[in-house]
């Protein structure tokens, strides 16, 4: 006779939804803890012709209940496609997975979502996915499932052997929706091969930008890709940049959510160089609450023009201001899209310009301290010479002394073949230093001196004309360094700007004009040049000129 457990059973599966090859006990809010309780259930799967896909989530299942629903599977010979099931711990998911194997399952969806297995959770389904049954998975969701760092790598290890055996039987696994979100997967959890997935969603796992430098990597590679959720992480500006690095590559993303994921204003200037430069039927992109400004938002929004499949722009929680979040629905409205900016309710205002300013003086403090105690230096070493060391011949003058120290006479002594020299010296494959010299450089240049001058223009235009060749050089990430050494852009690295003189700007007019200059960059410069700055006060003549000339060599739309 059967037991009260059993009875109730029976009424649940009264309810029980079955469709084409679908077998559901989906949401029955029922506890299965031994193998009696779960009679009707196995009778069921067991007559059940044409098994595709069996449903279990919204009941708890013991070790002994699931057992013994892993005999039942094991005895159907069906290729049957789906299991989504919920409540289980590792001994259970080891039952499933072996009977599933045994009945020789080809999957195409797996989710556990909802289980709160741990690593041991991911141990349990190891075999599983390195195994036949996973070679034909499409669809694998395993949100909020406790992975950890140990179970993202066990993860990560699994689906990599799953690829290569595939991959020797001629039918490569082509998992189209990764689902992984609240796993706290952290960096080293975070290191999985993707590159077929069309969606990838693993928001809120504390990645920071080593492990979205790695999913960068990875995405990169994923021509398909459609949806891109990394929402909840930590990029900052390293990851940000990493990540627009990939969105270059990719054609067909229509999703960007990095939401709340502090890519900072640079970050959000390479993204937005990225979106400009490509993603042709982007629908939405989600960049709130990333400690943006206005500038850097302003980027943001114009990069979106001509995105006719466009369904939402969000740069809500930034530090837009008040004149900033009018300036940016201005600009949506000027490209007809001002219903598509979503709401700006939650904007934590601009960012105090107090700081930033004692902070500058701060530092001009420490630039006059460090001048004379190096002056006090050379004078020391002078006279220590002048006393103890015979007279020498002094020592030519080369690229690196120029640089350590510039002055227009040492510029001038480097002779004819100083661009040479100069290109010799700079490592043009970094941004960073590629900016640095930049500005060592143009610091000399002299309107009224043509030797001066022209000495200046070739020395730039032969480290730029090398840098802006090579495929690999980031230009977004030079002009980014370029803002920030001149005190115009806010870094989160703890760069000291440099004192902007005149020569900086009309150095800087000069290469905007060069053929080699991308004209993508001229947006960013010109957004940051307009705003009004203290730095900039003392060369406003040179400004207004570099003003003007991006104005005039700015790409029509």
């Amino acid at each position: 006779m059967a037991t009260d457990a059993v009875a109730q059973l029976a009424d649940s599966l009264a309810k029980t939804q079955v469709t084409e090859g679908e077998l559901s006990y989906k949401g029955q809010g029922r506890k299965f803890d031994n193998a009696q309780s779960v009679e009707e259930m196995v009778k069921e799967i067991e007559e059940f012709k044409g098994l595709q896909a069996l449903r279990l989530e919204g009941n708890t299942y013991g070790v002994e209940a699931a057992q013994a629903i892993a005999k039942a599977l094991e005895r159907k010979n069906e290729r049957w496609s789906g299991i989504v099931n919920s409540s289980f711990v590792s001994p259970i998911q080891n039952s499933l997975g072996a009977a599933l194997m045994t009945a020789g399952a080809r999957l195409t969806v797996l989710d556990l979502s909802d289980n709160a297995f741990g690593p041991d959770g991911v141990k349990g389904i190891e075999k599983l996915l390195k195994s036949t049954a996973c070679h034909t998975l499409q669809e694998l969701r395993l949100n909020n499932c406790g992975m950890g760092i140990g179970g993202g790598k066990i993860l990560a290890a699994a689906l990599t052997e799953c690829y290569k055996q595939s991959s020797a039987q001629g039918t490569p696994l082509g998992l189209k929706v990764f689902i992984a979100g609240r796993n706290r997967l952290e960096n080293d959890g975070a290191t999985l091969s993707l590159s077929d997935a069309f969606e990838v969603h693993v928001p809120q796992n504390g990645i920071n930008h080593p492990g979205v430098t790695a999913l960068a990597t990875a995405m990169q590679h994923n021509p398909q890709l459609r949806v891109l959720n990394l929402n909840d992480n930590t990029f900052t500006k390293k990851g940000a940049i990493a990540m627009a690095q990939a969105l270059k590559h990719l054609r067909s993303v229509q999703v960007i959510n990095f939401g709340d994921c502090l890519v900072r204003s640079e970050g959000a200037i390479a993204i937005a160089e990225a979106v400009t430069e490509g993603l042709p039927i982007l629908k939405e992109l989600n960049l709130s609450f990333g400690e943006i400004t206005g500038e850097a938002a302003l980027l943001v929004a114009q990069s979106v023009e001509g995105k006719a499949t466009l369904e939402k722009l969000d740069l809500n929680g930034n530090c837009l201001g008040e004149e900033g979040c009018d300036a940016l629905r201005e600009v949506m409205d000027g490209l007809n899209m001002g219903d598509l900016l979503g709401s700006l309710s939650d904007d934590e205002g601009e960012p105090e310009e107090e700081e930033e300013e004692e902070d500058d003086d701060d530092e001009e403090e420490e630039d006059d301290e460090e001048d004379d105690e190096e002056d006090d230096e050379e004078e020391e070493d002078s006279s220590v010479n002048q006393v103890s060391s015979p007279p020498s011949v002094p020592r030519p003058p080369d690229a690196s002394s120029f640089l350590c120290f510039p002055s227009p006479d040492k510029l001038l002594k480097l002779g004819t073949k100083r661009a040479l020299l100069f290109e010799q010296q700079v490592d043009v494959a970094d941004a960073g230093k590629t900016a640095e010299a930049f500005l060592k450089i143009s610091s000399v240049y002299n309107e009224e001196d043509e030797e001066v001058k022209s000495a200046v223009l070739d020395s730039i235009d032969a480290i730029l004309r090398k840098a802006f060749a090579s495929p690999s050089f980031q230009g977004y990430n030079f002009v980014s360094s370029l803002l920030v050494m001149l005190g115009l852009l806010k870094s989160e690295d703890k760069v000291k700007p440099v004192r902007v003189v005149p020569g900086h700007l009309q150095t800087l007019e000069y290469v905007v004009r060069q053929d080699y200059f991308p004209k993508d960059h001229i947006a960013v410069l010109e957004a940051f040049i307009s705003r009004h700055i203290q730095a900039l006060e003392s060369c406003s003549s040179a400004r207004n000129i570099l003003k003007s000339t991006l104005e005039q060599v700015r790409p029509e739309n």
